[in-house]
């Protein structure tokens, strides 16, 4: 698998360009689905500014969080700002920032991330075939005639074939995008499309854990990211719940702003 491409003296690095791709997508998908909303896009673009950068520094926090043994053994890994970037942290630290851009512009955070969700889960697809194309998130050994062999990742074993978690995880993903924009159609109660993505991203993110072999960090027998897709997971059935006997729920879902 190839993650450089030269030509010239430019390189590109096919995990950036499907990086670049995802946020595009998600902006893109939401922009469209927000007009069909009513919602307004220019609170839109704010939130995703917010998300991006609250993402950037989100996900670097919780790897410097895995990583305080490598840190303190090689300091230089807190400016290494290619490698060392975690999906969760990305998550928590969008969501912060975008329910801290909401509350600053006096508008409705749950109709948003309803809204924006969706289109995370396409980006985040789109961000696992950069991994696929990099050789980073890797899975184990496997015997299997479904695998992968890299054999110029800086990231993953070369010459050896492995779990193509990657894929796997880009195709859930996709699914999930699609699954959560159907359900949206239905016009369920706020905050039920939110709570959806949260508990199908978590748990298959904690099986998709189960075939990984890079390291992520570690409680006990759970990896940091099965940790948190437990709490993850608990979370979005609260709020199932919550929306299901919240009054009102939809009031003002579909009025323009």
């Amino acid at each position: 698998m190839v993650n450089d491409i030269n030509i010239g003296p430019l390189t590109i690095h096919l995990y950036g360009v499907m990086v670049a791709i995802g946020y595009m997508s998600a902006l893109l998908i939401s922009e469209r689905r927000a007009k069909k909303q009513g919602l307004n896009p220019d609170i839109l673009f704010g939130i995703f500014w917010c998300a991006v950068l609250g993402g950037a520094a989100g996900s670097k926090i919780l790897y410097y969080s895995v990583s305080i043994k490598d840190i303190l053994k090689d300091p230089s890994i807190l400016w290494n700002f290619q490698n060392g970037w975690v999906v969760y942290g990305g998550i928590i630290g969008g969501v912060l920032t975008g329910w801290g851009y909401c509350r600053y512009k006096k508008v409705d955070f749950l109709s948003y991330l309803d809204l924006v969700l969706p289109a995370v889960a396409f980006a985040q697809g789109c961000g696992r075939i950069g991994c696929f194309f990099a050789g980073c998130c890797y899975g184990r050994e496997t015997d299997s005639p479904l695998s992968i062999q890299y054999w110029q990742s800086s990231y993953a074993p070369n010459g050896v074939p492995l779990v193509p978690t990657q894929i796997y995880s880009a195709i859930g993903d996709f699914a999930m995008a699609f699954l959560l924009m159907a359900y949206a159609k239905r016009e369920p109660k706020k905050g039920k499309v939110s709570a959806a993505y949260c508990i199908l991203y978590s748990i298959g993110r904690f099986f998709i854990e189960m075939l990984r072999n890079d390291y992520r960090g570690e409680f006990g027998f759970l990896s940091t990211s099965q940790l948190i897709s437990i709490f993850i997971l608990a979370l979005g059935i609260g709020m199932f719940v919550w929306s299901g006997k919240k009054a009102g729920g939809n009031e003002g879902r579909w009025t323009k702003i």
